[in-house]
């Protein structure tokens, strides 16, 4: 066969091949791509927050309110259980008081200012002694004077002898049984009672009049915080 003879096969163009499957492929990982995520953003609770998140969320409140309880009961807690420490100190202290008696002394500087109790300074046998707790102070005091002393010491507190009422008794009974004093028969009482404007103290005078020369005063000065 010569080559004039010969056939000739004219040349074809490329196909494209594989083009049709991975179109289809695409198609189809396109579509499931999109059911994927559909599902997965459908699996929540409707609102956007997943269930870790809601427990944290829980978790948070649950501190913060255990927080605050901490805070508002602990500090009232502590101020009831100083209340009854105060209360039972105050208890305490009275109770000493009573065990120990009047103390032989003169009660400080600072002590006659606070409870406002001008002793004339020719007072004998003066005693006195202290009681706090937290509903009051109270200081008592004992001492005999001279006439002119007793008017001192009533025109030095705020009041005088005019106020004086006789065979009146001012001290308490609760008072009475703290300091053992007798306000008995036999005995010519006076008494007044001088009140302040709080915290400024009352005073409850009580004196013994039997010896118009050497009378024996009675005070108990009770001041409120």
């Amino acid at each position: 066969m010569t080559a004039a003879e010969h056939h000739i096969v004219p040349r074809q163009p490329p196909t494209s091949g594989p083009s049709g499957p991975s179109g289809s492929s695409g198609a189809s990982g396109s579509s499931g791509s999109s059911g994927s995520s559909g599902s997965s953003g459908s699996s929540g609770d409707g609102d956007g927050t997943s269930p870790d998140d809601r427990r944290r969320v829980i978790r948070r409140r649950l501190i913060t309110l255990t927080i605050i309880v901490l805070l508002i009961g602990i500090p009232a807690g502590y101020l009831v259980i100083s209340a009854g420490q105060s209360r039972r100190s105050g208890k305490d202290k009275e109770a000493e008081a009573a065990a120990q008696g009047l103390r032989e002394d003169w009660p400080s500087g600072m002590q006659r200012r606070i409870f406002e109790l001008p002793i004339p300074g020719n007072a004998q046998g003066v005693q006195y002694y202290e009681t706090n707790n937290w509903k009051a102070s109270r200081m008592y005091v004992k001492f005999r004077t001279t006439s002119a002393g007793l008017d001192r010491f009533l025109s030095g507190v705020g009041t005088g002898r005019a106020a004086l009422e006789t065979g009146k008794v001012t001290i308490g009974e609760r008072d009475i049984k703290i300091t053992g004093w007798y306000f008995g028969p036999g005995v010519d009482w006076s008494g007044t009672v001088h009140t302040n404007k709080d915290p400024r103290p009352t005073q409850n005078i009580t004196v013994n009049m039997t010896d118009p020369a050497a009378p024996v005063v009675y005070v108990v000065s009770a001041s409120t915080p």
